[in-house]
């Protein structure tokens, strides 16, 4: 019984990987070390030159980056508004007992009302009070000097090294999910399932502050979702249902060949493939269309012909070949990668053909819309077909 209690105190074991925990680490020793180095170099030797707050704004920082307490205006505000509260109890009660009692939980209401809740800021109210006679000599010129300066020093660290080791900061929120026809309507995935009014409304039920954007909450359930779906109806991955005697194109083939390769295969895109068979981007009849000007309809077969003819000139600013057109960097998904983590790429951002690699990423093959659809509807067919047979075993 006691065994379970205290095990009952220890929080849930990270999924955080040892390459991610080792990225956190370095991410806060770069940052203290630049935010004391510049810090030092500002203020001069003699004065406070870092604030110990900062250890636990490094710890959000660098290890919780999506976290909206660890946001640029939650450690700047945060910080300073608690660093100007507790000046203003020393002021006011002197640094007693009561001060030191009140600082913080009037610096959680002020970041509470200023939208910069940061947990550091308590302890920076409070170091207001216990700070000694350097800090309260100094008064709120301290909020807006050393607690400024370093806040300030470690958002720019933070901004520099999260972006560079692959984690977005500052991690805005996005909550609206954009149709890509610019129409009222909601895109397809939101169309079924939870709505977000379904989020919001469990969120102001539970009615706590999470340590999670409101966003990245939202996508988890949905990838969660999906997981779910994947293990209800099976895993039918690209490689199963992909296209692979597929028409492609290389960086220089003339604009005239690709059209009249879509044109005679009734495709509407063609990968660009490089020597070696990788993916360096795709083709499509919209590329046409937005290069060639024709998104006037009137004269359209005269615009494309003129479009598609070579230039006499050898210097032209008229594309010529595919790789002038073609859409660069695309979207692509490999041979195990599981079909319904395609359906949110199809139906909400508008891509309708997702080029599929190998194991050493070389173009394999290509999945349309098409072939989603197919998939899903012929796994739902037969699990539906299926179940009524298990019923009347199980029932026999």
């Amino acid at each position: 019984m006691l065994k379970s209690w205290l095990t009952s105190l220890l929080p849930a074991r990270s999924n955080t990987s040892q390459r991610e925990r080792l990225r956190a680490s370095a991410g806060a020793l770069l940052g203290l070390a630049l935010t004391s180095a510049f810090a030092h170099y500002l203020l001069g030797e003699h004065a406070i030159w870092l604030v110990a707050p900062m250890g636990a704004s490094a710890v959000l920082l660098f290890c919780l980056p999506a976290s909206p307490l660890a946001q640029p205006w939650s450690v700047i505000g945060g910080n300073v508004v608690s660093g100007l509260v507790g000046a203003a109890c020393v002021q006011y009660l002197g640094a007693g007992p009561l001060a030191a009692a009140l600082a913080t939980p009037l610096a959680i209401a002020a970041m509470f009302a200023l939208r910069c809740l940061h947990p550091p800021g308590g302890a920076t109210a409070l170091m207001m009070v216990i700070g000694g006679p350097a800090v309260h000599a100094m008064g709120y010129r301290f909020a807006l000097g050393p607690v400024l300066l370093d806040s300030v020093l470690m958002v720019l660290a933070a901004m520099a090294y999260n972006n560079l080791t692959g984690r977005r900061y500052p991690h805005q929120q996005q909550l609206a999910h954009p149709n890509p026809h610019a129409t009222r309507d909601a895109v397809p995935t939101a169309r079924f399932g939870f709505q977000p009014e379904d989020l919001d409304a469990v969120l102001r039920q539970y009615n706590q502050v999470l340590d999670i954007s409101r966003d990245d909450l939202e996508a988890l359930l949905l990838k969660t979702e999906q997981r779910a779906y994947q293990r209800r109806f099976g895993i039918i991955t690209c490689g199963d249902i992909m296209s692979k005697d597929v028409v492609t194109a290389e960086f220089a083939t003339p604009l005239a060949e690709a059209w009249r390769d879509m044109r005679q295969h009734r495709v509407a895109a063609l990968p660009v493939l490089n020597r070696v068979r990788r993916v360096i981007g795709i083709v499509t009849t919209s590329d046409f269309m937005t290069h060639g000007g024709l998104d006037d309809y009137h004269g359209m077969r005269r615009q494309l012909r003129e479009f598609l003819r070579p230039s006499a000139s050898s210097h032209s600013d008229k594309p010529e070949v595919v790789g002038q057109i073609m859409v660069r960097q695309p979207r692509t998904a490999r041979l195990d990668t599981p079909v319904t983590e395609l359906v949110p790429l199809m139906a909400d951002s508008g891509f309708h053909h997702i080029p599929v690699l190998d194991h050493e990423d070389r173009f394999a093959g290509i999945v349309t819309q098409s072939d989603v659809v197919a998939a899903l509807y012929a796994r739902n067919a037969w699990t539906a077909s299926a179940s009524p047979t298990r019923s009347s075993y199980q029932g026999a």
